[in-house]
């Protein structure tokens, strides 16, 4: 593809979308990003990187570090707007230096005004998402719908928070797959020949 290209996938938990947007990456030759992007904003802010992620899509709180806060020795306390601020530069910085793929984190918002952008929302059933979560995790029924629960509440809470706008609702995306219809492999070739049909 000779125009750019930015992938931004939300999921919810269970359903696969980690490992579609590791295939999309594979496929279409782009660079991919979830839990990296904590690395390459604690590289940027020189904040350590166990900041960003106990503060991982997780709603306002206030985190405390060892290492000063942009330099001042008299602040240690880090709150998620802070290192929000940092993370919204470094999805920017990133989005600019290759075509990528990046998984959940409020991409989508951050690059709303970027022509480049196609955001993708993977979701699929309850009992899909449980019976994966088991073999995954090697967690039994209750403990798979405990996770669930909590991953979805949490990364529904952040994104709405950040974006004034609803986690999981189809206008906020170019478009939404259920996972559970074709396997997440299958949906993710359908997926990538989906994204060259409309980027030509």
């Amino acid at each position: 593809m000779e125009q750019r290209l930015i992938l931004n996938i939300g999921r919810e938990m269970g359903s696969g979308g980690r490992e579609l947007a590791q295939c999309l990456a594979q496929i279409l030759d782009l660079k991919f990003y979830d839990k990296e992007l904590m690395h390459e904003a604690s590289k940027d802010s020189g904040i350590c990187q166990d900041c960003f992620e106990k503060a991982d899509e997780k709603p306002q709180k206030v985190w405390y570090s060892r290492f000063p806060f942009f330099g001042d020795p008299g602040f240690n306390g880090l709150s998620n707007d802070a290192l929000f601020e940092i993370h919204y530069r470094t999805v920017q910085r990133l989005a600019k230096e290759n075509d990528c793929v990046f998984v959940g984190r409020c991409t989508d918002y951050i690059l709303r005004e970027d022509p480049a952008c196609l955001n993708i929302f993977v979701h699929a059933p309850r009992d899909f998402r449980v019976q994966r979560i088991c073999q995954s995790m090697n967690v039994n029924k209750d403990e798979a719908v405990q996770i669930i629960e909590k991953a979805d509440k949490l990364r529904s809470s952040y994104y709405n928070f950040y974006t004034n706008k609803e986690w999981g609702k189809a206008s906020s995306y170019h478009l939404c797959v259920d996972t559970s219809l074709l396997g997440v492999e299958k949906t993710a070739g359908w997926v990538a020949e989906w994204v060259r049909k409309v980027r030509g």
